[in-house]
């Protein structure tokens, strides 16, 4: 029981901590209907929601921050003049006025990890480049010295090239040891979402890192009748054991191809992980035993983007290059091909980021004491 002029500690720690499971056990509830029922939802920016950890921590503040307080309160007075100096102390106000605040950073939270759901039909007029882009996807892609991989890494850069792209039309080539198109050149951004799940390690069975006859059959892909301009993108580590790939892009470049390159990887390299049910078990051996190191040629991807009149940039975990790319891309010429109408997620952020605000406004204007009326004196 509290003392009088105090808060009901006991009292909102024994409320304010059941409802912060119910708070966790309702949004885990929702974020199961939104996944699972919901179709075509999804959060655009999913890693976001890890700040919703903050709400435990707000609780357990908010709790020592009402100890703190009582302790400042004895201090001050005994209990029958802090009865008189500071009435109407409320602790069911203080702990709904936390509660709105908290619900509301919640939402707060959810509105910033950007909630898709909805389509948005765009019609717009295509004028745009033809570009064919060569990922990589020998056994070095799954080198980790980029995080969580190299070919997570480029498969991410191919995503937001994709995204990024409006009236250019994008073909895939994936190679290893030998080289395939895998998307035709195309407009049709869905298709090239749809085929980027495919692209990965197990695309090609026959190993090696064949980039020049990569960067010859995506020459080769482009539509000798269009007049726009044509580009390559080369996706790889750069350990080329196969053929010439500087003279490729020399040929590309004859053409009016240029030929840019990202280099996936470190200069100083890592170990092939061997995976069995997503666990890492071991690591490639050569034939003496000795653990493979897969490094990146930095140099050799510098001569074929020379070679190709391109550029080279190197992927990091924050930047895979591709807006630099992008840029240098936005410099060549273009032309119409047509009007297009494709179907966007509509971001809903507006609803969670507006009753997230007003109940965050309402906890900050409401007070943590009842009115209570002057008691008036009438003189004898």
């Amino acid at each position: 029981m509290s003392r009088p002029g105090t808060y009901p500690l006991g009292k909102v720690s024994a409320i304010t901590v059941p409802v912060e499971l119910l708070i966790w056990a309702v949004m885990l509830v929702i974020w199961w209907i939104l996944k699972d029922q919901v179709p075509g939802f999804r959060f655009g920016r999913p890693e976001v929601l890890k700040a919703q950890l903050v709400g435990p921590v707000m609780m357990l503040l908010f709790l020592v921050d009402l100890a703190w307080r009582n302790r400042a309160l004895k201090r001050f007075a005994d209990d029958g003049t802090r009865a008189r100096v500071v009435p109407g102390l409320s602790g069911t106000r203080v702990l709904l006025r936390f509660l709105l605040i908290r619900v509301g950073l919640s939402l707060v939270i959810a509105a910033l990890a950007s909630p898709l759901h909805g389509t948005r039909i765009e019609e717009v007029k295509a004028k745009g480049i033809d570009l064919m882009v060569c990922v990589d996807v020998s056994n070095s892609m799954t080198c980790e010295d980029l995080k969580p991989s190299r070919m997570e890494v480029a498969r991410r850069a191919l995503s937001q090239l994709i995204d990024q792209l409006r009236g250019d039309r994008m073909g895939i080539v994936v190679f290893a040891g030998d080289a395939f198109v895998q998307l035709p050149i195309t407009s049709d951004r869905s298709a090239a979402k749809l085929f980027l799940n495919s692209v990965n390690t197990d695309a090609v069975g026959t190993q090696g890192t064949a980039i020049g006859a990569a960067i010859d059959l995506a020459r080769e892909s482009f539509d000798p009748n269009t007049t726009s301009g044509k580009a390559i993108i080369v996706i790889t580590d750069g350990e080329n054991h196969e053929d010439d790939a500087q003279g490729a892009a020399r040929r590309a470049i004859e053409q009016g191809v240029v030929v840019h390159t990202v280099g996936m990887g470190a200069p100083q390299g890592g170990p092939l992980p061997l995976r069995r049910n997503g666990q890492v078990t071991g690591y490639r051996k050569d034939r003496s035993n000795n653990t493979v190191i897969s490094r990146l040629d930095e140099q050799m991807l510098k001569e074929i983007a020379a070679a190709g009149n391109g550029l080279y940039v190197r992927a990091t975990e924050r930047s895979a290059g591709i807006t630099e790319l992008l840029k240098e891309l936005r410099t060549m010429d273009a032309q119409e091909v047509g009007t297009y109408r494709f179907a966007s997620l509509e971001d809903q952020y507006q609803y969670p980021l507006g009753i997230g605000l007003l109940l965050m406004t309402i906890g900050l204007l409401f007070g943590d004491r009842r009115h209570v009326r002057p008691i008036i004196q009438l003189p004898a």
